[in-house]
């Protein structure tokens, strides 16, 4: 390449040949010749346009290993540094002959060369190109390079700043997310002399947003099928962007399923279709489906699952009520704890059932309207209520062990499933029984007769009278009406006195058959000795009707005789007990023991729903 100070010599040259040259004659417009003197001077007017800071445009007719000689058309050639047509790789970005705009900078030096730049004609080109679009508020391209305190710095051609509450319509929280990237901005304020531009996204975005919106509302229909970006997701639904316009997607109207969270079914992100539910375009509100793109599999419960069906379905929640099990997507049924077990009465459904779990039930009601299924896991089960109705039918005799003893009976065991209770009442034939205590204990093996099977409500009534002593055939046969009798009170009445006449056997004194003045509560109290004659024996009814009239009472020594005598019973019959619990204990603690736990849970279970009943019975 030649050097810097031969290019000049060589341009210098140049331009003497072309003065000398033109010294010749040259013909004027009317055939007349024009000297040196007027040709010089009409190149000096044709130069008189060009000034300084100016963009001309020029070309390149030679390079140096420091500058770019550029012919703008001048009387002599201008010099742009080598360094501005070099890119950031050290290459050479221009070449001979290649037009280029440049500025004017000076028309001419010391050196009588014109001094151009090609860079401050493109930042000029670049200003110029700003404040145009900010006066007709068109948009400038960009890209984002760098993250600064309160936005980012944009590159235009020159280095604009954008905030960053402008870079979107909503905030973002990571700005550098953004830098690399080519986006279209709006200038939004501008000052050449400070070299300041402030630039703005989110007014581009806020168009394009309210265009597309426009759009959107026009086609907008309840009932057509619409493609939408899931734009975002909470507890109650997804929200998803239709273009420019936001719709709800309700978590109710994702599936026709059960839906734990919309989570399960989408991702921020996902192009989805949708249908339109409901628009309001006054608040411009919109409700979306998703489950509506398919039909509604309840339209065929009713021919798929009848009443009494055997089904199918998998385990999806558990309440304390019971557990819902899902048939098919959309259908669910509902097993109430009462539909869990024949026997067992189950508190806490996951003690049986797990979420996820394969179960077999029968449908045992079907509410279309409120989209109700109720099944019965007992009833795909066999009964054992009523396999014991024919098994063991009323009057057959059984043997079991007392479970659990409450106020109103005893629980004896059946079988391993069922228990039977033996009220109070049919513990004895005559004696009133006020605690079951005071005839059995638990672990006592016992006879009994079973009187009454009720399958629907599961319960059996237990008798064990039948296997004791009747005392009523004692006392029949050892006393007729006439005979006078001696006993203690066992309850005061408004209406008489209730006597034991013979081993718990009771007898009523009328008051009408009372010689007293005042009341029965002044004169008598439980536990005082009378005597009274028999008046009559109904012996069907195992009743003893007495009278105190006219019949001589017990005197003060002949009542201590018979408490004595009583007394002696009692410690003889005490002390017989108490050997036989002795007895019990050692041979069968190890068993009643590690029972106990388990029998009380389910025999107070059992007392609890058979309370009301018997406690009417025994009244």
């Amino acid at each position: 390449m030649e050097s810097s100070e031969e290019q000049l010599e060589s341009s210098a040259a140049s331009g003497e040949s072309s003065a000398a040259e033109s010294a010749e004659p040259v013909q004027g417009g009317e055939g007349g010749e024009l000297g040196y003197e007027q040709m010089v001077s009409l190149y000096d007017e044709s130069m008189r346009h060009l000034s300084e800071g100016e963009i001309v445009t020029g070309k390149v007719i030679g390079i140096t290993s420091n500058d770019v000689v550029v012919d703008i058309g001048y009387k002599s050639e201008g010099l742009i540094p080598l360094q501005e047509f070099t890119d950031r790789d050290g290459e050479i970005t221009v070449g001979k002959g290649d037009v280029v705009e440049v500025l004017l900078e000076r028309a001419e030096d010391v050196e009588g060369h014109v001094l151009l730049s090609k860079r401050k004609a493109e930042r000029m080109r670049v200003w110029n190109d700003v404040e145009a679009a900010y006066k007709a508020g068109e948009t400038i391209k960009g890209r984002v390079v760098d993250r600064i305190k309160g936005g980012l710095t944009v590159d235009i051609g020159i280095r604009a700043f954008l905030p960053g509450s402008l870079a979107d319509i909503k905030p973002i929280k990571h700005l550098e997310s953004l830098r690399g990237e080519d986006l279209e901005f709006k200038v939004i304020s501008m000052d050449r002399r400070r070299n300041n531009v402030v630039l703005s996204r989110k007014a581009i975005l806020e168009k394009e947003f309210e265009a597309k919106k426009k759009e959107t509302l026009a086609r907008l229909e309840e009932g057509i099928r619409m493609p939408g970006v899931v734009k975002n997701i909470t507890d109650y639904g997804v929200f998803i962007d239709l273009g420019g316009l936001d719709g709800l997607l309700h978590i109710t109207d994702i599936s026709w399923g059960r839906v734990n969270h919309p989570s399960e079914h989408f991702g921020v992100g996902d192009e989805v279709e949708v249908v339109i539910l409901k628009f309001d375009p006054e608040t411009e509100r919109v409700s979306l489906g998703f489950k509506q793109k398919g039909e509604d599999p309840w339209t065929l419960v009713d021919k798929k699952y009848p009443l009494g069906s055997r089904v199918r379905g998998k385990v999806v929640s558990l309440v304390d009520y019971g557990a819902f099990v899902e048939l098919e997507e959309g259908v669910e049924g509902l097993i109430h704890v009462s539909e869990m077990s024949w026997t067992k009465k189950v508190v806490n459904p996951s003690k049986l059932l797990e979420v996820g779990a394969e179960v077999e039930a029968i449908v045992s009601e079907l509410d279309l309207d409120q989209r109700r299924i109720s099944l019965s896991l007992r009833q795909a089960e066999r009964n054992p209520w009523e396999e014991l109705s024919i098994s063991h039918p009323v009057g057959s005799v059984v043997e079991g062990t007392v479970r659990n003893l409450t106020e109103f009976g005893a629980f004896v065991q059946i079988t391993e499933e069922i228990d039977g209770l033996v009220h109070v009442s049919d513990m004895s034939w005559t004696k009133r029984v006020k605690h079951p205590s005071e005839v059995l204990k638990k672990g006592d093996k016992v006879q009994a007769r079973i009187t009454n099977i009720d399958v629907e409500n599961q319960r059996v009534s237990l008798s064990i009278k039948e296997f004791l002593p009747n005392e009523w055939d004692g006392f029949a046969s050892a006393h007729k009406v006439g005979d006078v009798v001696t006993g203690q009170v066992v309850n005061v009445t408004d209406f008489g006195l209730f006597v034991d006449v013979h081993e718990g056997l009771e007898g009523l004194a009328h008051v009408s058959e009372i010689d007293v003045d005042g009341r029965l509560e002044d004169e008598y109290s439980v536990g005082g000795w009378v005597s009274a004659r028999i008046l009559r024996v109904e012996e069907e009814d195992h009743k003893v009707g007495l009278t105190m009239r006219g019949v001589p009472q017990p005197s003060d020594d002949e009542i201590a005789e018979l408490a004595a005598a009583r007394a002696g019973g009692d410690d003889e019959e005490e002390s017989e007990d108490e050997d036989e619990a002795g007895h019990d204990e050692d041979t069968d603690d190890g068993d009643s023991d590690d029972e106990d736990s388990d029998d009380e849970e389910s025999d107070d279970e059992d007392s609890d729903d058979e309370d009301s009943d018997d406690e009417e019975k025994e009244g």
